[in-house]
């Protein structure tokens, strides 16, 4: 048995979880930090490293006193991030600048310029990433700050992902020749791939841009997975954080991979976790290039596995703006969803509000709301988008399963399917398929699996998940509700492709009068097992 410390740093606060690798969690605390944001430029969205480790501290702090256990007692700690969010760093990896934090959008052109030279030459890595590379990765970032950043150019040693950051820092790493760098991070955000023999090699990215030239040897490093130790806990960051120096560190990774670790992932499942973004997890033996998807890399989830990643550009998100164009919040507005039925809106809802990240990944997409009537509400649009989430999560399942990978159980985590039955017993109905979701938050939990790891406490991570994971609610999908949802989704399918403009031409003259039809379906009673399970 051995207590172990879970870190999560989320976009606003730093999670950290002291977990019984036996028995379950002990306690937890969260300590805030700030997201600096500029009026002139949206896409600004930075952190700076010192914030980072200062809430570090206060919550580590907050967790021994909320667990009522010693430093001492902790055996392991393990840290997962958001991603991509990249920090640049000179001599002694001393921060340059602070992160670029992963909805920091201002990348846009070094993207696009990334993607049409991938094509251009035949470059293999953009194919395993969906087709498109993100604004949101890290070469598109490393690059913009070379451009606008000429002054500091010259003392740049390296550029790292938040969790090799953080965990360089509490191991005393300071020689960029010593780093261990997560594969999870730098497989499914900077196109590292075995495959290929690692990243892209140096003549594609010089010819991206010469400010790129060298910068391959800079990445240099230890490219592991999370089961590597990436050093020890020096004694000023034992003393700053309450706990005894010496305790192992394993690679980091990012928080969606190894939430879907801590809900209990294993092969055949899929995991979406539902935030204000959906980041769809799963995991296979094998499997081959799957068009749209964008990441497939080994060792990134389980380390003996190949991790597949995937996801929707909003979904919580756009319930909030839905809530707050009516003057309201969600909680408010979710009040009698319960009562409603597949279908009866007779709204269609394209969930494109913040683009396409799977299976089209077209960012310059927008959301599409088909059926509207002079009666409709904005809880109406409501159920119409939970409905339309549910719908885009079966096109990635489907485009997933074609690609070989196994999809047997489908699990909910992520914070919204604590709170929304309602969206649970829907994604049932619309898979046709039973939803599980822990029977609590699995944040932290991952951290705290690979900590145990680390701590050798466990032999293996089946026998550690085994330990620790929460067990299962589960909503059973509704045969009646299926077999409407599986006329709407035929409507769907047709709409998504053909908006999305890769079908070609579609008819559309009989899709708003089939929702009409549909809306017109009498109502069928509500089973009373499903009615006790889904209260908002």
């Amino acid at each position: 048995m051995a207590v172990v410390a879970g870190v999560d740093f989320g976009t606003l606060s730093v999670r950290v979880t002291l977990v019984d690798d036996r028995k379950g969690p002990l306690g937890l605390a969260t300590a805030e930090y700030p997201l600096h944001r500029r009026r002139e430029n949206p896409d600004y969205a930075t952190q700076a490293h010192a914030d980072h480790m200062d809430a570090l501290a206060r919550a580590m702090r907050g967790a021994l006193a909320s667990a009522r256990v010693t430093g001492d007692d902790v055996a392991a700690l393990a840290i997962d991030t958001t991603g991509s969010s990249v920090v640049m760093v000179g001599e002694g990896l001393e921060p340059l600048d602070e992160y670029y934090l992963w909805c920091d959008h201002r990348a846009k052109s070094e993207a696009e310029e990334i993607t049409r030279l991938a094509h251009e030459e035949g470059l293999e890595a953009i194919q395993w990433c969906g087709g498109v590379y993100s604004h949101e990765w890290g070469f598109s970032k490393l690059l913009h700050w070379l451009r606008h950043n000429p002054e500091k150019r010259h003392r740049l040693v390296t550029a790292l992902e938040h969790c090799d950051m953080v965990a360089a820092t509490l191991t005393g790493v300071t020689d960029p020749r010593r780093l261990k760098r997560s594969i999870c991070a730098m497989g499914h955000k900077w196109m590292w791939n075995p495959r290929w023999g690692g990243l892209p090699p140096q003549d594609f990215l010089s010819k991206v841009d010469p400010l790129f030239d060298g910068i391959r040897d800079k990445l240099a490093g230890e490219y592991v997975t999370s089961d590597v130790v990436a050093g020890h806990l020096t004694p000023y960051w034992a003393e700053r954080l309450g706990l005894k120096a010496g305790i192992p560190i394993p690679v980091g990774a990012f928080d969606a991979h190894w939430d879907a670790i801590g809900a209990g992932c294993r092969v055949g499942d899929v995991v979406n976790v539902v935030g204000t973004s959906t980041c769809i997890i799963a995991m296979a033996e094998e499997t081959s290039l799957i068009q749209g998807v964008c990441g497939v890399v080994p060792g990134s989830v389980d380390p003996k596995l190949v991790g597949i990643e995937a996801g929707l550009s909003a979904t919580g998100d756009i319930f909030e703006a839905i809530a707050r164009r009516a003057s309201t919040n969600v909680k408010e507005l979710s009040k009698g969803l319960e009562q409603y039925r597949a279908g009866q809106t007779g709204l269609l809802r394209l969930t494109w509000d913040n683009g396409d990240r799977t299976v089209l990944v077209k960012a310059d997409l927008g959301g599409i709301t088909l059926g509207w009537n002079l009666l409709h509400t904005a809880q109406d649009e409501l159920f119409a988008a939970i409905e339309g989430t549910a719908f885009h999560t079966r096109i990635i399942l489907e485009r997933m399963a074609e690609g070989g990978v196994p999809v047997e159980r489908v699990i909910n985590a992520g914070g919204i399917p604590q709170h929304n039955a309602v969206l649970n017993q829907v994604y049932a109905n619309v898979l046709g398929r039973p939803v599980l979701v822990p029977n609590g938050i699995p944040t932290g939990l991952g951290s705290s699996i690979f900590a145990s790891l680390a701590a050798g406490s466990h032999p293996d991570l089946d026998a550690a998940q085994a330990a620790i994971c929460l067990p299962f609610r589960t909503f059973e999908p509704d045969p009646a509700a299926h077999a409407v949802y599986e006329k709407l989704f035929a409507h769907y399918r047709t709409l998504y492709f053909g908006f999305g403009g890769v079908s070609g031409p579609v008819s559309l003259d009989h899709v708003l009068r089939d929702l009409k039809r549909i809306a017109a379906l009498p109502s069928e009673p509500v089973p009373p097992d499903v009615a006790e399970r889904v209260p908002v």
